[in-house]
């Protein structure tokens, strides 16, 4: 819109009088702060959740119907209602898992999970709508998902905790502003590390991490692995006895950091010590100083010897927890909560956008 009125000529007035010659480009910003403020009130007050969440250049001024094809590991959650505007204040986005209703949504999502497993398969028989949309969804990181080439052609978005997925659902992110309560680190706890770990492979690069640290410090080890399960009611109070946390990631891939971090460290209350992708993404994504990099440490000795003074200096401890004077974090866990996503990011997605290769992009 500031294009259309950037010259005196593109002004939406016809100005004959000569007098009024000199008003016509001051008259035109007047009237785009006008309408510009117009818009964003409405912007606000009409759908707050896209303004507060992500500012968008437009904003969808029609229903957009949205069909999940398969529940994502056979969890499924309610969608009677308006369960986007009632839950998390999104206008005009509507959620259905009934797969009769194919032929109107407007958008479909896959759960790449079922695809592979053969659990669910794409519905190539029925007659699929020119404007209809196709949402491949993944949590995993590259290394989970398989049988990616006969998906090639067929869908329009991605959706995952990448950052440059079309759709961006991250495990959790970091907010301005202070927590509700204030946060008070928790003194004398009654260990220095623990790690909680239910699908343990000797191949992978934590483990061999894990494997060097123990032979230099003590580390409570939970899970399945160590058939030591935690309940979701005792997962976090377990954690926070200690002082640090292993939120090593199974993967180390591109922006994928998990609940390993989101939920099990920074719920918890304790310092973690991470292992995924690189300090910088760690950096550009959670709060600031608010962890360990395994990177940083020549060896596992060194790391070991780093979090025992840290340990033993409650002021060099405490530092680690100064961003919840200024940050906060979200989590997201709720499946209706992130296909509500779809909407506050539809107004810019490429309408006529196709991944002819699919498997190139996932493991870019």
């Amino acid at each position: 819109m500031a294009a259309e009125f950037h010259t005196t000529e593109q002004c939406p007035f016809d100005l004959k009088h000569t007098q009024l010659a000199a008003m016509k480009t001051s008259g035109c910003r007047i009237l785009l702060f006008i309408l510009s403020l117009s818009s964003l009130l409405c912007y606000i007050f009409l759908d707050p959740a896209l303004y507060l969440q992500e500012a968008q250049p437009a904003v969808h001024q029609r229903n957009i119907s949205i069909l999940l094809w398969r529940w994502p590991f056979g969890r499924s959650y309610r969608l009677d209602g308006d369960k986007c505007l009632e839950m998390y204040n999104i206008c005009r986005c509507f959620l259905t898992d009934n797969t009769s209703t194919f032929s109107t949504a407007d958008v479909v999502v896959f759960h790449h999970q079922e695809l592979k497993e053969g659990l669910s398969s794409l519905p190539l028989h029925l007659d699929r709508p020119s404007s209809q949309h196709w949402v491949w969804l993944s949590l995993e990181p590259p290394v989970n998902n398989a049988n990616l080439t006969p998906l090639s052609g067929l869908f329009n978005w991605t959706m995952s905790y990448r950052r440059d997925a079309d759709i961006y659902i991250p495990y959790g992110k970091t907010m301005l502003g202070r927590e509700a309560q204030r946060f008070q680190a928790a003194p004398n706890r009654s260990c220095l590390v623990s790690w909680v770990v239910s699908r343990y492979r000797p191949q992978q690069a934590r483990a061999a991490v894990y494997q060097s640290l123990k032979k230099y410090i003590p580390i409570q080890v939970y899970g399945k692995w160590n058939k030591k399960p935690l309940s979701n009611k005792k997962l976090l109070p377990t954690i926070a006895k200690c002082e640090f946390y292993l939120s090593f990631e199974n993967s180390e891939a591109k922006d994928y950091i998990s609940e390993k971090l989101w939920r099990n460290a920074f719920q918890a209350g304790v310092v973690p010590v991470v292992l995924g992708p690189s300090r910088a993404t760690y950096e550009a994504m959670t709060p600031p100083g608010s962890f360990i990099h395994v990177a940083d440490f020549k060896s596992a000795a060194d790391l070991a010897t780093y979090l025992k003074q840290v340990a033993a200096d409650r002021q060099a401890y405490e530092e680690f927890f100064q961003w919840h004077h200024t940050h906060r974090i979200k989590t997201y866990t709720d499946w209706r909560e992130r296909l509500c996503q779809i909407c506050v990011h539809f107004p810019r997605l490429a309408a006529s956008r196709v991944y002819q290769d699919l498997e190139s992009w996932v493991h870019s």
